[in-house]
């Protein structure tokens, strides 16, 4: 399994200068987005002059916080008429030693991407967003930390919940894992609303 792929012209080396202009457009300082990224100016600052590669919890909370997508970040063309994404029609692109392949029609309220994620990367990185997250594991083994539980998922497992519980990722096997990813912008519905 290839756990990385370099950057192409439509790769993540693109993404420096798209997170500071939609940062800008917010009308938000570098320590208020930092803040509410639950990062340090510093390590903003480092990722919109391209001095470091975001992962992909980092670009799911700086795209929520900038009201867009992770394809818009990546910079992915609007959503097209056509449904059907073929397969190599875009380059993927990598962050931290994360690979991401476009999986869906960019621009849409749900995003899905199919991710390999390297042996022990971002493990613990623990994001809280709205939303939903769904994933279904491809290959390797994937560590999933739900609030409290860690469940090891095997290929063909897979999961779904509310991004507002506590969650992080990482591989659990040393040649990484492959998974499909999907999320959404959106609120999960209460179960139990108040009558």
């Amino acid at each position: 399994m290839t756990t990385s792929a370099a950057p192409t012209g439509e790769g993540i080396h693109h993404v420096a200068p798209r997170l500071r202009e939609l940062r800008r457009r917010r009308g938000l300082t570098l320590e208020a987005a930092a803040q509410r990224a639950g990062l340090s100016p510093a390590h903003l600052s480092r990722l919109e002059t391209g001095n470091r590669q975001p992962s992909l919890p980092m670009l799911l909370a700086l795209a929520r916080i900038y009201g867009t997508t992770v394809a818009e970040v990546l910079g992915e063309l609007p959503p097209e008429r056509e449904p059907v994404i073929r397969a190599g029609r875009r380059e993927p692109a990598s962050a931290d030693g994360w690979t991401y392949h476009q999986a869906g029609a960019p621009g849409r309220a749900m995003q899905a991407l199919r991710v390999v994620v390297p042996y022990g990367a971002q493990g613990d990185l623990i994001r809280v967003h709205p939303g939903e997250e769904w994933l279904y594991v491809l290959g390797g083994r994937l560590r999933l930390g739900l609030g409290d539980a860690v469940h090891e998922l095997a290929p063909g497992d897979s999961a779904h919940f509310d991004s507002l519980t506590p969650h992080r990722i990482a591989a659990a096997t040393p040649e990484g894992a492959e998974l499909l990813f999907m999320h959404t912008l959106l609120q999960s519905p209460d179960p139990h609303p108040h009558v």
